[in-house]
């Protein structure tokens, strides 16, 4: 920890929602206000699930609904019998590639049109998400199974399920396909025990595609990490109240707590290597790639009944979630990142969140610009070395994740596509790569005689390793893409 020459702890106040700037397509600004989640919107049906708040962060408001009602039975029963691997051991459909008949001969157009519970929406489009991609990779899973190679997927979406999912995905103001927080992870767990806390052996799956012990602990654990996301909103937020403020020692008590939360993130993250084995990933990753520059859909998908034109999306990938982009934004670490193809796919993995997660985030990108959080910070040398921690946090979940994918990926294929349409061996390390010059930029520019000896020793250790890391980097990158083709492709 660092020393914080005697802080007092502060309350976070409520956020103060002032005008903000909303990134547009034609790339103007246009203000706006943002309000983080009130209680009594927490009870809404119509308010979106997923809404930030100091309660919940960035985890849906409500648990999600565990099994649809009664009137989507048909649903249901090919959604429980659809994993590899069933509950009782026996194999699903999945297994024997019966998937695909099954939703042809058992699911009928389920006419969605008067829903407005936002609860059961975001179940239908998790559930309607799950089918989409069983669906469409089947043919894929199968003959990767037999020959490593995945061929190529389905090529149109029948209308029983593309006509309720486009529907659907409109009233929450989605993209009709699977996505991080709205489908695979964040809205796919169930406590055990509904008393309990969101601690790994409180935890299950409500859908699964291997149903495997390994497809268990890689969804749920981004599940337990994102529950320390309720205090990241609360520390980024008093931040920015505290440089408006001009309040210093505010400040730097947030940023500490916020260097901390990411710490247990971080913690959390690293238990990934214990609940999901490297050599099982492969297994069912098939299921979550997306349609947008894969081989397997070099033509897209048409979704019957929608329209006759394909269309391609991006497939589920933690790229999409928004812990990091927080930091990103709040730290003033996005208006750095290199303007090359392999930034432009960061902004585009933007839209594949929920709406008001990319709100908040704009707001947080808008107002630390606004305010001159980085300026304020770099103005005292405790400030900015708890500040210079902060941007080390976010350095080491991006090594981490670099990480995860040579062991988890890289090691055992050689298609050079990850999951949401990014070239395996360049896309992280481009943002790593930035994240590690940054921090020997700003710690060059950290007057050194003037840090308590804790912070001065914390500052030193923080910059030889960034300088490491990054002469690694660029030389295992080097490597690897000898060995990958396509890595320029986005």
């Amino acid at each position: 920890m660092f020393a914080l020459r005697n802080l007092k702890p502060y309350a976070v106040k409520s956020l103060v929602t002032r005008p903000i700037a909303q990134h547009l397509r034609a790339s103007s600004l246009s203000l706006r206000k943002f309000s983080l989640l009130t209680e009594t919107q927490e009870k809404d049906t119509t308010q979106q699930m997923f809404s930030v708040g100091k309660k919940n962060g960035f985890l849906p408001r409500q648990d999600p609904l565990e099994e649809l009602p009664e009137e989507f039975s048909r649903l249901e029963s090919l959604l429980q019998r659809m994993p590899m691997q069933l509950l009782d051991g026996k194999p699903g459909l999945l297994a024997s590639g019966q998937f695909g008949d099954a939703v042809r001969d058992e699911l009928p157009l389920y006419e969605i049109d008067g829903i407005t519970d936002q609860r059961l929406l975001s179940a239908l489009f998790r559930d309607y998400t799950f089918a989409a991609s069983a669906y469409l990779l089947e043919p894929c899973d199968i003959l990767y199974r037999s020959q490593s190679d995945y061929g190529l997927g389905r090529k149109v979406l029948p209308m029983n399920i593309a006509v309720p999912l486009s529907k659907v995905s409109k009233k929450i103001h989605s993209q009709p396909f699977m996505e991080y927080a709205l489908s695979y992870a964040l809205y796919n767990y169930k406590k055990i025990n509904p008393l309990g806390g969101l601690t790994y052996d409180n935890l299950a799956l409500i859908r699964a595609f291997a149903g495997s012990e390994s497809e268990k602990g890689f969804v749920l654990n981004h599940v337990t990490m994102v529950s320390y996301s309720p205090s990241l909103v609360r520390y980024a937020t008093g931040a920015l109240e505290a440089v408006e403020a001009n309040d210093r020692k505010k400040f730097d008590n947030q940023m500490a707590g916020l260097n901390e939360t990411y710490e247990n993130i971080n913690r959390e993250m690293e238990m990934m290597w214990s609940r999901s084995m490297p050599e099982d990933y492969i297994k069912f990753r098939t299921f979550i790639m997306g349609t947008k520059n894969q081989p397997m859909f070099p033509d897209g998908v048409i979704y019957e009944g929608v329209s006759d034109q394909p269309v391609s999306h991006r497939g589920e990938s933690g790229a999409n979630d928004s812990m990091v982009p927080l930091g990103d934004n709040l730290l003033q670490i996005t208006e750095l990142m290199p303007e090359n193809p392999l930034t432009h796919v960061l902004r585009d993995f933007r839209s594949y969140r929920p709406t008001n997660h990319r709100e908040f985030l704009e707001y947080v990108q808008y107002k630390a610009k606004e305010v001159g959080l980085k300026e304020f910070a770099m103005k005292d040398p405790n400030s900015a070395a708890i500040y210079l921690s902060n941007i080390d946090q976010i350095r080491a979940f991006r090594h981490r994740h670099w990480s995860f994918t040579k062991e988890y990926i890289i090691k055992h294929t050689s298609h050079p596509v990850a999951t949401g349409g990014s070239p395996i061996i360049t896309w992280l390390p481009n943002q790593l790569g930035a994240v590690l010059e940054l921090l020997n930029k700003v710690s060059d520019q950290i007057k050194k005689d003037q840090l308590t000896e804790s912070n001065l020793i914390r500052v030193e250790e923080i910059t030889k390793r960034a300088l490491a890391q990054k002469r690694f980097l660029d030389r295992e990158v080097a490597s690897l893409k000898t060995k990958f083709k396509d890595q320029d492709r986005t």
